[in-house]
C-alpha cells in the first residue's frame, strides 16, 4: 500500500497505547479510522481526540475482541460507516503473571482470549470481506517481544504472543497463495508507554497481594513500559511498515538481539549433538 491517503483504518485497543497513538499516526496520513476498545470511556475521548487534533473522520466502537460476536458487530458499523476497510489492526492486549505450573486456566483463557483469539476474530471478521472489495489492503497484528523470547511468569502472555507471530506469518503465505493484494506485517515492542502493566496491576489489585515474584516481575515490566518509548513513536513505525508492505516490525529492535542470538547458539549445540 503506497499511501495511507484515502483509505479506512480499524485499530482494536485503541482506546490507549499503541492503539491510540497508532490512529493519530494514520489519521495525519490521510486515513479515516474505526477505533475499537471495551473500554467506553476510553475509546470515545480517543475518538473526539483523532478528530480535534488532526481533522480526520473518525468513530469509536465498544468492542470485546475475545467475542466473534462482538467484532462482528464492529466490521459491521465499519463498513456500515465508510463503505470499505483497508488496513486492520488487531492491537488489542492484554496480560497475567503468575508461574506456568500455578496460573489458573482462568488466566490463560483471558489472556488467550485476548491477545490470539482477537486477531483470529479479526481476521475472520474482516477479511473476507476486503477480498471481495478487491482493493489493496493490509492487516497487522500486534505481538511483542514475548512473541520471539521468554519472559519469566508469563507463560500465558508469552505463548499468546509467540502463537501471534505465527499466525501472520501463515496469514502471509495464505494471501500470496491466492494472490490477494493484501500485506501483513507483525509488530513486536518491547519498552513502549501504554497502560498494559497498569491495568494488569489493577486487575490483580482486587484478589488480594501477590506472591513476592509476580509483584517483582510486575515491577519490572513496569519500570520498562512506563520508560518505553512513546505509542505515537511505535504508530509511526506500524505506518511506515503498511505503506512499505514490510512484515516485521521491531519498535525496540536494541532489545531483540541477544535474546535472539542465546536462542540461536542453544540451537546450533542441539544440532552437532545430533
Amino acid at each position: 500500500m503506497d499511501s495511507l491517503e484515502g483509505r479506512v483504518a480499524v485499530i482494536t485497543g485503541a482506546g490507549s497505547g499503541i492503539g491510540r497513538g497508532t490512529a493519530l499516526v494514520l489519521a495525519r496520513r490521510g486515513a479515516s479510522i474505526v477505533l475499537a476498545d471495551l473500554n467506553a470511556e476510553r475509546v470515545a475521548e480517543a475518538a473526539e481526540e483523532v478528530r480535534t487534533s488532526t481533522g480526520a473522520k473518525a468513530i469509536g466502537v465498544v468492542t470485546d475482541v475475545s467475542d466473534q460476536a462482538s467484532v462482528d458487530n464492529l466490521a459491521d458499523r465499519a463498513f456500515a460507516e465508510f463503505g470499505n476497510v483497508h488496513v486492520l489492526c488487531n492491537n488489542a492486549g492484554t496480560a497475567t503473571v503468575g508461574y506456568s505450573w500455578e496460573a489458573p486456566l482462568s488466566d490463560w483463557a483471558f489472556t488467550l482470549g485476548v491477545n490470539l483469539m482477537g486477531p483470529v476474530h479479526g481476521i475472520r471478521s474482516f477479511v473476507p470481506r476486503m477480498l471481495e472489495k478487491g482493493e489493496p489492503g493490509h492487516i497487522v497484528n500486534t505481538s511483542s517481544m514475548a512473541g520471539l523470547r521468554a519472559v519469566v511468569l508469563n507463560a500465558a502472555y508469552t505463548a499468546s504472543k509467540h502463537a501471534v507471530v505465527g499466525l501472520s506469518r501463515t496469514l502471509e503465505a495464505d494471501f500470496a497463495t491466492i494472490g490477494a493484494p493484501i500485506g501483513v506485517s507483525v509488530v513486536c515492542p518491547g519498552g513502549v508507554s501504554t497502560a498494559i502493566i497498569d491495568d494488569q496491576i489493577a486487575r490483580y489489585a482486587s484478589a488480594g497481594p501477590l506472591g513476592e515474584a509476580e509483584q517483582g516481575v510486575l515491577d519490572g515490566l513496569k519500570a520498562v513500559v512506563d520508560e518505553g518509548m512513546s505509542p505515537e513513536r511505535a504508530g509511526e513505525m506500524i505506518a511506515a511498515a503498511i505503506e512499505g508492505d514490510r512484515f516485521w516490525v521491531f519498535p525496540n529492535a536494541e532489545s531483540l538481539f541477544g535474546p535472539v542470538e542465546d536462542e540461536w547458539a542453544r540451537i546450533q549445540e542441539c544440532r552437532k549433538a545430533v
